[in-house]
């Protein structure tokens, strides 16, 4: 069954049960009252008949008689009845002669008062003693409120909810459809698009806020979408391009060496250079099988309480043996005074490595101009910013920085892969941190780490 139909039957059950309900409720208390106040009614007219018959002398039986008649309404069928009960009469020759109803009678001699029902009829009585007389004094009559009125309310109520029900369940379905309407329309176009016009996006003109929030959301999925392709499309590139480059110049090296008998010198000369080729094939595979292993959530990497600043300096010292023209300077003047905001939780090595990486890079794409370093803390995090005064990157490839083999359009001249800062990236998540990288085209960069700090209970 469509959601669609669900929604409307259970709309439609809901309202119908309600006014189902209502109504049955509705007849109810009106029927019960309908019989208190008839007894009422009669017993009123049992105490009227009562003075009428044996308290009053012939003047106020004339008065009561008078009073009865002006202010009571005549009921439907009523007749009153005076019964001695001389020794001949019982209960059996009452219900006999009277028609009364049997336990109505036993009540009267029982409890001396009584009401009861008999098909249409209503009774009430009560027995009085009157100079060592007893008697029965009985009113009866037609309900025709209930017999006639409460028919019609019955009917009436019936039509009603007939309508009601009729009215709910086509008003449901109406809205059911003009809300679900929306929807179908997104899932129309969602269907149209596919790998081959994945850029199309979603009319989000619709004013139904939860409607035009679900085609942002899918807006924004396609976004990721078509940035993962495009990513993945980059990298297939990029790739193919880093890891063919050396295999074709091992290749070509090889066969020109195979092509004519050469001199020793020579052939150690093209083993050099194959020998170097190779290198670099493996650098780039082991780089990345290192940024897939860094990929993924890091179970296996043991975790420690190290100081940050003692990092950023050891990793200061490798970059100096590596390259001793670099132009590194640590700025302390943001350095906490409490050590223990320099703590964090972390892999050393793999922290070495991500600095390592950010430090190498400002200093290659600065041709080892100032670069300084700024160590900061606040209560939940460090952050370490690194600011140098290179190339930078273009405005219109920051956002391509992370992904794998990408190189800015102006770093032809320097030597790298493209590898370093993606693992620099992952590295920081690991550590639950986060990598923010600030850059304009020939004003430098600055990139910042922030690291959560290590807070114990």
């Amino acid at each position: 069954m469509k959601t669609q139909t669900k929604v409307a039957l259970i709309i439609g059950l809901v309202c119908v049960t309600i006014v189902v309900i209502f109504g049955i409720t509705v007849y109810f208390f009106v029927n019960k009252y309908s019989y208190v106040d008839f007894y009422k009614r009669l017993e009123t007219r049992v105490r009227i008949a009562t003075q009428y018959y044996l308290e009053s002398d012939s003047t106020n039986a004339e008065n009561v008689k008078v009073l009865k008649t002006q202010h009571l309404e005549m009921l439907e069928k009523e007749k009153e009845y005076l019964i001695e009960l001389k020794t001949n009469v019982t209960a059996a020759t009452l219900v006999q002669d009277y028609n009364f109803p049997s336990d109505f009678i036993e009540a009267l001699y029982s409890k001396g008062k009584a009401t009861s029902k008999s098909g249409n009829r209503f009774f009430a009585g009560s027995k009085r003693s009157i100079n060592n007389k007893d008697y029965f004094i009985i009113v009866s009559a037609e309900n025709y409120y209930v017999s006639h009125h409460l028919i019609f309310l019955r009917n009436l109520l019936i039509g009603g909810i007939s309508f009601v029900i009729i009215l709910v369940i086509s008003l449901s379905f109406y809205f059911s459809r003009h809300i679900f309407l929306p929807i179908k329309r997104i899932i129309g176009n969602v269907k149209q698009i596919s790998t081959e016009n994945i850029h199309l996006r979603l009319d989000d003109t619709n004013t139904n806020n939860e409607i035009k929030e679900l085609i942002l959301t899918f807006n924004d999925l396609l976004n990721r979408i078509e940035t993962a392709f495009e990513t993945h499309k980059n990298f297939i590139s990029n790739a193919s391009h880093e890891l063919g480059t050396p295999l074709t110049s091992i290749i070509g090296e090889a066969d020109v060496a195979l092509l004519k008998p050469r001199t020793q010198e020579e052939y150690i000369q093209s083993l050099k250079n194959i020998s170097f080729q190779a290198e670099r094939l493996d650098n780039i595979t082991k780089s990345l099988l290192f940024l897939a292993q860094t990929g993924y959530k890091g179970n296996a990497i043991v975790l420690e309480r190290i100081r940050i600043d003692e990092v950023i300096w050891e990793t200061k010292n490798i970059i100096d043996k590596l390259n001793p023209d670099n132009k590194i300077t640590v700025d302390l003047s943001l350095l906490p005074e409490d050590p223990k905001k320099l703590k964090v939780k972390g892999n050393k090595q793999l922290l070495q490595l991500a600095f390592a990486n950010l430090l190498n890079n400002a200093c290659k794409y600065s041709n080892n101009k100032q670069v300084t370093v700024f160590i900061a803390s606040s209560d939940s995090q460090i952050i370490v910013t690194i600011k140098d005064q290179g190339i930078g990157i273009p405005e219109s490839e920051v956002a391509f920085i992370y992904d794998p083999f990408f190189r800015a359009s102006n770093t032809k001249m320097y030597e790298g892969y493209g590898i370093g800062l993606p693992l620099t990236r992952n590295v920081i998540k690991l550590h639950q941190g986060q990598l923010i990288v600030q850059s304009a085209l020939n004003a430098g960069t600055t990139v910042q780490v922030k690291l959560p700090l290590f807070l114990q209970s």
